[in-house]
């Protein structure tokens, strides 16, 4: 092995690439606490990708980059996940009794000897950025957890329901060839599970199959591509799991599955599309006691509105009849909202009915039905029967058809209390929604106290988030006033191990709330433009989509970027 050490000084080799100047080098060393590579990534000066360069060339090893060089996973078989993990090194290829690796950090000079000492084999050093290296070290544990390492801890129960209603635990292995593709499947949601995923899509193309995890509305990738052999019994043993006709590979199928965790049981909804290169899979997470934990201390207060908004959704949902109505895309946070409402009415004093497909969370001194659809109990069939019970406040989980609504409509006018969501783009779009499913324009208005439109933005992670100066290039793209947003103070995600590495943790709702005011009724039946409705609305008080959304920004909870993904300028 060649001599480590070199006669040239690292800030001489990085000056001489032209990275940085003397006068960066004096500020650098006087940071006494960090090694001067350390300290000039830290203040902005380089890369890690410059350093890795200039170390290389310092200590005479070979730099490679690792973002274009092509790892096989069968490389980690000489060098194992955990050891690559725990020394910080990626191995590159092997040959005979040769093993090369790449390491970011050449003064550790007793880790050749170690890794020689594991492996049993000669090491050729490369040097890489750190950056890259723990990027494919994440993909590789990823890979790792799924395909081999799942813990002993996570063992679930399928729960099956017999036609009586009653649960039974289920068996899933058949034979012994079944065990490997069970553990890979439970591989996936345990890696789910821990990653607080809402969402595990497995989506197969020429080259393989893609794993992702949607976190917190965004979706990530969970491993690098599979190869397509597991393809087949992946997706078979899902359909299994789901009761699903695992011949049937053309058209859509749609399931459902329970598992029991130890004393958790959380519910899974399974979508199957076919593709041209065969089937992909969306599985949804139910996880009642994440939800339990989120929903602890729910009320209004806790969603985070501004206090004009707090109390026209206070005075709706207090009001002793009419509908309140909330709407957004899925995974916008809607139930949350109905869960918050019902909460706060929830006194003992009143009769509370939901039907929910599913019911997400149990709340204690509510009656919660659950849509059935192989025994027709369906949301219309089961708001009628509700109906009969005597009920004082209603939640029909959502309006999917024309039956449904015009019942929820008539509930509303005849003395009850009825919270409901509907998918649409934002507050007044909801009038069109229910005129094309033929609903009575007057009755419908006459109905309704307030319409909420909500969408769900990134938290920021408290650990890490950063104050910056004012994004002055993107107001211009997002078109927001110079003037006023300039004057505010705005954040950045950075990105920490606590929220792994993406700048953010958890969601936060922004929400518009319209409040049906006389004017505004009149102005709806009389068919009067939506930017006059708007304009009314807004000279009235009510805080847009947008404007909520800015709102939480300026209070240090998400980025312009996470608005401008969510949310239009009006």
């Amino acid at each position: 092995m060649s001599n480590p050490f070199s006669q040239r000084r690292l800030g001489e080799i990085l000056t001489s690439n032209k990275y940085i100047d003397e006068t960066d080098i004096v500020t650098a060393l006087e940071k006494n606490d960090e090694r001067i590579g350390e300290a000039l990534i830290n203040t902005g000066k380089i890369t890690d990708k410059q350093l890795a360069e200039a170390l290389a060339e310092q200590f005479h090893y070979q730099y490679v980059d690792l973002e274009s060089k092509e790892i096989n996973e069968d490389i980690f078989e000489m060098l194992p996940a955990n050891i690559a993990n725990k020394y910080q090194v990626v191995p590159l290829e092997h040959t005979d009794n040769v093993l090369s690796i790449a390491i970011h950090d050449p003064f550790d000079l007793i880790l050749i000897d170690k890794l020689e000492n594991i492996t049993k084999k000669q090491i050729t050093v490369f040097l890489s950025a750190k950056s890259d290296i723990l990027s494919i070290l994440q993909q590789s544990s990823a890979r790792s957890e799924i395909l081999q390492n799942i813990s002993e801890d996570f063992k679930p129960v399928i729960i099956k329901e017999d036609e009586s209603g009653a649960e039974h635990e289920v068996d899933l292995v058949e034979n012994e060839s079944d065990a490997p593709v069970i553990k890979l499947v439970y591989s996936i949601i345990s890696a789910a599970l821990q990653k607080r995923a809402s969402d595990i899509h497995i989506e197969v193309y020429a080259d393989g199959i893609k794993i992702k995890y949607r976190i917190d509305g965004v979706l990530y990738p969970a491993t690098e591509t599979l190869d397509k052999q597991y393809h087949s019994a992946l997706i078979s043993r899902l359909k299994v799991m789901s009761e699903l006709d695992i011949a049937e590979k053309r058209i859509p199928q749609d399931g459902k599955f329970k598992l029991r965790l130890e004393a958790r049981q959380i519910d899974f909804r399974v979508s199957i599309l076919p593709s041209i290169f065969g089937e992909n899979v969306v599985v949804r997470i139910l996880d009642k006691n994440t939800i339990s934990s989120e929903f602890g201390e729910l009320s209004i207060k806790s969603l985070g509105l501004s206090g004009k908004a707090t109390k026209t959704l206070q005075k709706a949902i207090n009001e002793p009849y009419g509908m309140v109505l909330i709407t957004g895309p899925t995974g916008s946070g809607k139930t949350t909202t109905l869960y918050a409402s019902l909460s706060e009415l929830n006194t003992g004093y009143e009769k509370i009915i939901t039907i929910e497909d599913p019911v997400e969370y149990e709340l204690e001194g509510i009656v919660q039905i659950p849509v059935n659809e192989k025994k027709q109990l369906t949301f219309s069939k089961g708001l009628r029967s509700i109906l009969r019970h005597d009920p004082d406040k209603i939640m029909v989980g959502e309006i999917r058809d024309t039956e449904t609504a015009q019942i929820a409509v008539q509930s509303a006018l005849t003395g009850h209390l009825v919270f409901t969501t509907v998918h649409a783009n934002n507050a007044f779009d909801v009038i069109g929604r229910f005129s094309h499913m033929g609903v009575n324009l007057n009755n419908f208005i006459t109905a309704l106290n307030c319409i909420v439109a909500q969408r769900l933005v990134r938290k920021l992670c408290n650990h890490c988030k950063e104050a910056v100066e004012p994004p002055v290039e993107k107001f211009e793209t997002s078109e927001a006033t110079l003037t006023e947003s300039t004057q505010q103070q705005w954040y950045s995600a950075k990105g920490c191990e606590r929220c792994d590495n993406t700048g953010y943790r958890g969601r936060i709702a922004v929400m518009e709330i319209l409040n049906l005011t006389p004017a505004l009724r009149g102005m709806i039946i009389n068919n009067a433009p939506i930017d006059e409705l708007y304009k009314i609305a807004i000279d009235e008080g009510m805080e847009t989509l947008r404007e909520s959304a800015e709102r939480v920004a300026h209070q240090g909870f998400t980025t312009l970027d996470e608005i401008n993904r969510v949310t239009f300028v009006e």
